[in-house]
């Protein structure tokens, strides 16, 4: 049992890898620079999606389910927002780590960037 979770993780590891570097030339500048009025104005869960979320949830990276497709979302969203949301601050199945891949969002900012993931995913 414990080799089959760590062979999860490593495929899962090496999925967000390759993720990172081929999201990379994905994201557009206004995704990429921080302006200063993000900055004053705090947490953007869009800007944080772009940081922590895009490598796996652009490419669907170890069956990450991926932004703006309903049909990735829809049955996890059928499951109801405080499961999504235990996933997310939790980690699930031992391929998604805990808070995903934003260890200094508090459990409302994860929140927040579900529901940003849904309103973009989610007819």
């Amino acid at each position: 049992m414990k080799l089959k979770n760590l062979v999860k993780t490593g495929v899962a590891l090496s999925g967000l890898i390759l993720a990172s570097v081929m999201t990379v030339g994905g994201v557009s500048a206004d995704q990429q620079s921080l302006t200063l009025a993000q900055v004053s104005e705090g947490f953007d869960p869009a800007r944080t999606y772009v940081q922590s979320c895009s490598a796996c949830h652009n490419s669907g990276a170890a069956g990450a389910p991926r932004l703006g497709n309903a049909d990735d979302w829809s049955a996890r969203a059928e499951k109801g927002l405080e499961t999504l949301y235990e996933n997310t601050i939790n980690g699930y199945n031992n391929i998604m780590p805990p808070k995903g891949m934003c260890f200094t969002c508090s459990d409302d900012e994860l929140k927040a960037v579900v529901d940003y993931i849904l309103a973009e995913s989610v007819e």
